[in-house]
């Protein structure tokens, strides 16, 4: 399990947003978070990236791995359009960096410290091929032209995007650095169908767990193998895309209508 949350409650004052929240997410799963406006998916968000904000309960990643977070709004950006991508991903640079410090260095050694300095490369070396270094650039390209900025683009100052644009450029960022898992809330607000259908296509290749919140119900029908609905202060989950929901959330609502036992 890529993500554990355990039971966990949180509450403003005497206002309580949700109590025994509890659900998985496996490597590789694609889950959606709904709910109306109101409801706490936010709040559960902000738990689930600062578990010590949680009340009681507990929340958990697998030891090791990166999580990405892409939220609505923006923060300040500098640089060129592609000067700011090319340090989304820190790691990349600073493997790079090192590459060459290595390389610099094992041209003044001899014996066992040359020794020492190859095989650092060599862990080094596997861990930028790891994280696809080599690629970099062209991941950045393709990510770009995806979300609507072309070529002509990339040189713009990216302080004098608008709200949107920088919004659509932090998420092009997160997508950039490739994480583990990625928590994404309400990424379509500023896409149009073209963009909106490329991230569909793009999420769907990747291969880590993916958390997101969102109103748009064809991206979550395209995008989400499982649902988890919020209402009420709880936490259900549906097997399924969003329309299977749907499906199931009527069932359930007819079941309690009849007086049956419904888990709703």
């Amino acid at each position: 399990m890529q993500l554990v949350v355990d039971k966990i409650a949180k509450a403003f004052g005497i206002h309580e947003i949700f109590k025994d929240v509890s659900f998985m997410v496996e490597q590789g799963e694609h889950v959606g978070l709904v709910g109306v406006n109101g409801s706490g998916k936010t709040t559960l968000l902000r738990c689930l990236l600062q578990p010590e904000w949680v009340d009681s309960g507990a929340v958990k990643f697998e030891p090791g791995i990166s999580v990405g977070y892409v939220q609505q709004g923006f923060t300040d950006i500098r640089g060129t359009i592609w000067q700011f991508m090319q340090t989304a991903c820190p790691e990349i640079s600073s493997l790079r960096q090192k590459l060459a410090q290595l390389e610099a260095d094992s041209g003044k050694l001899q014996g066992e410290k040359l020794d020492s300095c190859l095989e650092e490369y060599g862990r080094v070396l596997k861990r930028y091929e790891f994280i696809d270094g080599y690629n970099y650039e062209n991941r950045i390209k393709r990510v770009l032209i995806g979300l609507g900025y072309t070529e002509d683009w990339w040189q713009h100052d990216a302080a004098t995007l608008s709200g949107g644009q920088k919004t659509r450029l932090m998420l092009a960022a997160a997508l950039v650095r490739n994480p583990d898992f990625m928590i994404l809330d309400e990424p379509t607000n500023h896409l149009d169908i073209v963009m909106t259908q490329w991230l569909e296509k793009y999420l769907q290749e990747f291969k880590g767990g993916l958390l997101v919140v969102s109103h748009d119900r064809a991206f979550l029908d395209n995008v989400a193998m499982r649902i988890l609905e919020m209402e009420g202060g709880k936490l259900q989950s549906f097997k399924g895309n969003y329309s299977r929901y749907l499906e199931q959330n009527a069932d359930c609502c007819l079941q309690c209508a009849a007086g049956l036992y419904c888990a709703h």
